[in-house]
């Protein structure tokens, strides 16, 4: 007994610095959230769903701040030049970190110089879906179509530099194939015109297209992601089928001003995490087909490197024109 008080004492001095750590920051005015997209779309989400939770826990209001414009470039580089004092935080589309200064001649900001990782809120992956009367039912059987077709498929686009259209020419480039895009403005368009055949083929985010393929109105094919999703149980991965590299898929993460200081971050990512992993916010965004990661800064920063490493060689191979 007097020896496990012994070690409790000795250990009680070293978790002390790093609880004091993470409790020491607090916001001295309103937290500012900028989501550089309208309302209603699943940045704008992500902030809301984190916004009580953090209220409470910071004891300051949470304000959520929507500056559209530039695919997410103007709030983007109106965070990067803020204060760094934790009360301006970016909430970003994987686009916005990860795309943008890739196929951008100029996005104004490079997000692993001006940015610091705070956490990844939530993920879902991009899937592989083809119109029903398309003869195919493995990724094995879809690269042996489009090879059969003369002058390659068309496929359609969500837009020029979406992960959607580089998750495409990622899956085109790995398996030796041809297609062509076919630009949709945005993905429930481009979703639509393969439900009319219009474009027999597409790679599209997986919360847009599940319904569908639920409804059996498209036909799914693989998983772009490290997992089956729980509401596609049947649907296998680009990894069961034998071509792990291709990974594809829309995140959201919260990023400060680069020159944050690190007991800052790790507070905002202590709350952040504990607002994210309640169970309603974790049913919320599970039932328009999000996880919740709620990583650590870590983690989060290792993405985006890997990102964008992988999306300026798909760029660089298959001569994506910037603009």
């Amino acid at each position: 007994m007097r020896r496990r008080h012994a070690l409790m004492l000795m250990s009680a001095p070293l978790l002390a610095p790093a609880v004091a750590r993470a409790q020491a920051w607090a916001p001295t005015r309103p937290v500012t959230l900028v989501v550089p997209f309208p309302p209603g779309g699943p940045t704008d989400l992500a902030a809301r769903v984190m916004q009580t939770g953090m209220q409470s826990a910071l004891g300051q209001p949470v304000v959520v701040d929507n500056r559209p414009g530039a695919t997410g470039a103007i709030g983007s580089r109106y965070v990067a030049q803020a204060a760094p004092d934790g009360h301006t935080l970016l909430v970003a589309a994987s686009g916005t970190l990860t795309i943008n200064e890739v196929v951008m001649r100029s996005a104004g900001y490079a997000s692993e110089r001006d940015f610091a990782p705070v956490t990844l809120v939530m993920s879902v992956p991009n899937m592989l879906v083809v119109h029903p009367s398309v003869p195919v039912r493995t990724v094995a059987e879809v690269v042996a179509w489009m090879k059969a077709q003369r002058g390659g498929v068309n496929y359609a686009s969500s837009g020029v530099g979406s992960s959607e259209q580089l998750g495409m020419e990622l899956f085109r480039l790995r398996t030796g194939t041809e297609a062509t895009a076919v630009p949709f403005a945005g993905g429930p368009a481009a979703m639509q015109a393969v439900i009319q055949n219009q474009a027999p083929i597409a790679m599209l985010n997986a919360a847009t297209v599940g319904p569908q393929v639920q409804a059996g109105n498209l036909r799914g094919i693989a998983v772009a992601g490290p997992r089956r999703m729980p509401t596609l149980p049947d649907v296998p991965t680009m990894t069961e089928a034998g071509l792990p590299e291709i990974v594809s898929g829309s995140w959201t993460a919260v990023v400060a001003p680069a020159a944050t200081p690190a007991p800052i971050l790790d507070r905002l990512n202590a709350v952040m995490v504990a607002a994210l992993r309640t169970p309603e916010v974790t049913e919320r965004l599970g039932r328009v087909g999000f996880t919740v990661d709620a990583s650590s800064r870590e983690e989060l920063a290792r993405l985006i490197a890997s990102d964008l490493a992988r999306w300026r060689e798909v760029v660089r191979e298959a001569r994506i024109e910037v603009n």
